[in-house]
Order: structure tokens, then sequence, then C-alpha cells
């Protein structure tokens, strides 16, 4: 193949790696329209993907069958041989001391430079620092062979925007940021996405692309962080910011962010990665930081919250406690950076008959723990305290069936709960 124009859409084939939360619905959709395989290293995710289980619970049984009987996953790289564009779907965490952990984006670049062939094009959808494709790309890909951009072959960058357990927006009915490096390759980025999602939207550059995807969890994490800080400022005054907030909220430009844990692998995260690159540059970034810094705090905050509404209504350490919700969001099966499961930690090692519940609860979990867990949403009357931790579907008419047990709603669930956050 001796260039990107020759790719036309007849003979797209195309590999996505990386096949969990946005690789796996991508790979589904993708899939109805154009020659596509699926390829993830974890044997696990791919073994109970083809005998047809989704722990994310993102797609149908019957769809999962179909992939199945088209063959089109697999945990064997070579899968991907032959395919001119990649399109990489990894996570990108961070690493103990807060900085951008890359190996899996690396690893997958690696993987496609055993395949790449003059005029392939690779398509980048893992949340990154703004330069980090290129940069990246050059490292691994131009540093160890004869490849040059835009020359032999071609980069593109399209934010993910998937949204766990939402199932409204979802990835055919959202808006789709698209970039790519030269304009031949932006025009096979947009001939690929426009089959199977209906808006898109052009980025003059990938830059600006991967800039727009790392403000928009950056953008949430300061919002939470100011409304963190003003419940704690409120609960000094003695004053109910669920009240202040449904007050406030009557203005039409009311921005309705609500205090509580900040976690999971987008919000908690991302900041991280522009601060790092910040720095990198010589740049500031102590808005970012600090909203950080508020929102890590809150666990610890809310901890001492709830042991101090413990003791005004004279219970003991001996109390039987029910602790609702351990994703880090509601309606979504990821216990990924949860900041629930961290809070409950604290709480268990003061409250030894403390229980949690969670429909979503997976195996390791189930194991861990054995003891701490109960699977029955009935008899509440056995306990002395509930905590709201998360607002799953499957909690949302228990309140009444809780009878006098007081509740702490860390999520403003239900309408006389005895505590808020």
């Amino acid at each position: 193949m001796s260039g990107i124009s020759n790719i036309t859409k007849s003979k797209f084939k195309i590999a996505i790696i990386g096949l969990g939360y946005v690789g796996l619905p991508l790979l589904h959709l993708s899939s109805k329209h154009f020659n596509v395989v699926g390829y993830d290293k974890d044997t696990y995710r791919v073994n109970s993907l083809n005998n047809l289980y989704d722990q994310n619970k993102q797609i149908k049984i019957k769809d999962l069958k179909d992939l199945k009987n088209k063959k089109i996953i697999s945990s064997n790289e070579n899968i991907i041989r032959n395919c001119n564009i990649y399109i990489i779907t990894v996570p990108t965490p961070i690493d103990s001391r807060n900085q951008p952990d890359l190996k899996l984006v690396k690893n997958a670049l690696k993987t496609i430079l055993k395949f790449l062939k003059d005029g392939d094009l690779i398509i980048l959808e893992s949340t990154v620092y703004p330069g980090a494709t290129l940069e990246l790309s050059k490292k691994i890909i131009e540093k160890n062979s004869h490849f040059k951009i835009n020359k032999n072959y071609y980069l593109g960058y399209s934010p993910e925007r998937i949204n766990p357990g939402d199932n409204k927006n979802n990835l055919n009915n959202v808006t789709k940021v698209i970039s790519a490096s030269n304009k031949k390759s932006l025009k096979i980025v947009k001939s690929f996405y426009s089959k199977f999602i209906k808006n898109l939207y052009v980025a003059e550059s990938i830059e600006i692309a991967e800039s727009s995807k790392i403000i928009e969890n950056i953008q949430r994490d300061v919002n939470i962080a100011l409304i963190n800080e003003l419940t704690l400022l409120f609960k000094k005054m003695d004053l109910p910011m669920k009240k202040i907030l449904d007050a406030s909220k009557t203005k039409w430009n009311f921005l309705n962010f609500q205090p509580g844990l900040v976690g999971g692998h987008c919000i908690g995260i991302d900041p991280y990665y522009l601060a790092y690159q910040a720095k990198r540059i010589g740049a500031k970034s102590n808005l970012i930081l600090a909203g950080r810094k508020i929102n890590n705090l809150m666990i610890n905050k809310v901890y001492l919250d709830i042991s101090n509404c413990i003791n005004k209504i004279k219970l003991t350490n001996k109390a039987n406690i029910l602790f609702l919700g351990l994703t880090f969001k509601e309606n979504c099966p990821d216990f990924r950076n949860s900041k629930n499961i961290a809070l409950f930690e604290l709480l268990k090692k003061k409250y030894k008959n403390i229980f949690a519940h969670d429909p979503y609860v997976d195996q390791n979990l189930k194991i861990k723990y054995k003891n701490n867990l109960t699977y029955r949403l009935d008899n509440f009357k056995k306990y002395d305290f509930i905590i709201l931790a998360v607002k799953h579907n499957q909690y949302k008419n228990l309140q009444k069936k809780f009878g006098q047990t007081s509740v702490y709603d860390m999520k403003y669930f239900y309408k006389n709960s005895t505590f808020y956050l």
C-alpha cells in the first residue's frame, strides 16, 4: 500500500486494540459496517466476551453472539495482521506519584509497529495530555523504524466520550470530536466514524482534540471541588448544603454540582495529565491541583462527618451499619478507583458490624469482603444506621422500608434523610 489515498471504504480493515468500556462498543457498532477485528491481550476478558459475558454490561447477549460468530475477538496479536487502520482504546491511568502511566498506549504502539505498513493510519482514543499522540508515535514508531508521520504513516485522535451506566448518551448519538495529522488522513477518519455516529466535530489539530477531552473532566473536578469546599464551610456554620443548593438552583444559570467523592478512571485522573504537561513546559496549574487536593481530602472529611453523626444519635462502635453502594458512580458495574470503597475501608476499621451492599458486586469484592457483604435488601430493622453512598436505581424506593433507622445520604437521593453530606 503506497499511500493513505489507497485506503477506501471498501478496503478498510480496522483493528481495535483494547476491548474495555471504550473498545467493545466501538467494535460492536463498527462491525456492522466494516471489516473490523478486536484485540485485547487480557485473555480472561477475551474468553469472557467469547463466552457471551460482558462484565461491564454494555453489550447485549445477542450482540455478543454476533461478534462471536464473526470470530473477530482475540487475545492473539496476529489478528491485527494486514489491517490498515489501528484504533487504540486502552486505559491511561496514573502511577503512585500521580504521574501519567502511558505504558498501555506504548505497548499498543509497539504491537502495531510489528504489522505497520506504508500508508497505514493509527487513531488514538485514550485520554492523554496535549501533544502526547505525536510525541509517543515519534518515540515508539519513528525511533524504531523507517516510518515518518504523513509520509509513511498517519495519525488521528478522537477522544472517547463513553459514559458508563448512561443509556441516554451513547456512542452513536453523542457528538464525537475527530482530528488527524493531515487533510488526507482526516478524510479517512471522518469516513470511518460518520458511518455509525450521527454528529462529528472536526478539530483543527490533534492537539486541540486532545485538549478538548482533558478539560471536560478537569472542569467537572474543579466545580465539584468548589462545592465540596463550600459544603465543609457551611457545615461549620451548621447550615445544610442540600437546602442551600435547592435555593441556589432556582436561578437559571446556576451550575447544579453536588458535593461528594470523586473517583473513577476519568475525573480523578485527567487533571494530573494536564498538570504533568504544564510542569514540563514551565506553566502553572494551581487551580487544577488545588481542586484535586480538596477532592482527595473528602474521603477523610466524609468519614469524620459520618462518625460524628453516629455519635450524635448515641450509637457505639458496635452499631449495625448498612453501607449502600461501592461502585464509583451510579448504575455502573465499575469499581476502579472507587472512593466509596476507600470510605468503606475506613469505616470498617472503626465499626466492626458494618455491611456493604452493591447490585454490581464482582467476584473480587465477594472474596475481599466475604464477611462484610450482604446480598439482601430487606429486614432493615436490624440496622442502627444506613449510609447511602451511590444512588443506584435499585435503591430508589428503599427509604419507605427503612422505618425509623437513621440514614446518612451522601448523594441527596432521598427527600427526608436524617443526615446529608
